[in-house]
């Protein structure tokens, strides 16, 4: 399923909301999109709608934050895929929760896939005032 929304930086939890009536307990979404676009942005919004009260910082040179035990955020944009693997975080995609991917490929995308684990893709592309999130969720 496909769908669009448009929204302002102030407006990303109404995003964020509509993210998470859409998905089901336990999936990985991967977040793409230019650097500052705001994917960081999107998933403090998602954690506060979660109901998580820990700060939400980007993982960048942790590859991995986990917030609680149903809500973890990567961030790949350093870590190729067969890093990824070896480091043993594909596992840690398998546990309960959702698990918010920055940087993921669609190569990893098709991998957890074949896995049965289900996944959403939210594309988010910076406009003048507001930013257009595309998501994409499996059928």
């Amino acid at each position: 399923m496909k769908r669009a929304m448009s929204a302002s930086l102030s407006e990303v939890e109404k995003v964020a909301e509509s993210i998470a009536k859409s998905l089901p307990q336990s999936a990985v979404i991967f977040l793409r999109g230019d650097l500052a676009a705001g994917k960081t942005t999107l998933v403090k919004a998602i954690a506060k709608i979660k109901g998580c009260t820990e700060p939400v910082t980007s993982p960048t040179f942790s590859i991995e934050q986990v917030y609680d035990e149903t809500l973890r955020h990567y961030d790949l944009y350093q870590c190729p895929n067969d890093k990824f693997i070896a480091l043993g975080l594909l596992e840690s995609l398998e546990s309960p929760g959702w698990h918010l991917v920055e940087w993921g490929d669609e190569a990893l995308r098709e991998l957890l896939r074949g896995y049965g684990i289900f996944t959403a893709v939210v594309e988010i592309e910076k406009g003048d005032n507001k930013r257009i999130y595309r998501i994409e969720t499996d059928a």
